[in-house]
């Protein structure tokens, strides 16, 4: 919410209009994946040790695929050169993805003890 304060008031008069839809692609994202963790914790049919790795490679996702959308686009307000990331975000991107079918499958191959 903090985020999406910043970027609605704030970051309007120092982005331009690209720049602040990419900023808001990174929150989109941020957003449905922290849902994806919170529904992760419901369901039954998935181990406790396979929640905690689907939910790290969710958290290490989101903060190479958002936080490097944040950064990229701030890099002018910032005053710094971060164009070396730009090839961190889609590796944020596939592990996000991963995460997605890695629930998939543990949820598809469950068998109760």
């Amino acid at each position: 919410m903090i985020l999406g304060a910043f970027g609605a008031h704030l970051l309007e008069k120092l982005l331009s209009a690209a720049q602040l839809a990419s900023f808001e692609t990174g929150l989109r994202y941020q957003f449905y994946h922290v849902f994806f963790l919170i529904l992760l914790s419901l369901i039954p049919r998935i181990e406790e040790k396979d929640k905690n790795k689907i939910a790290l490679l969710i958290s290490i996702g989101i903060l190479l695929f958002s936080g490097s959308i944040y950064l990229l686009n701030l890099q002018d307000v910032l005053g710094l050169n971060l164009g070396f990331l730009g090839p961190v975000t889609p590796i944020g991107g596939s592990l996000l993805i991963f995460a997605w079918f890695y629930t998939a499958y543990k949820i598809k191959t469950y068998s109760p003890r």
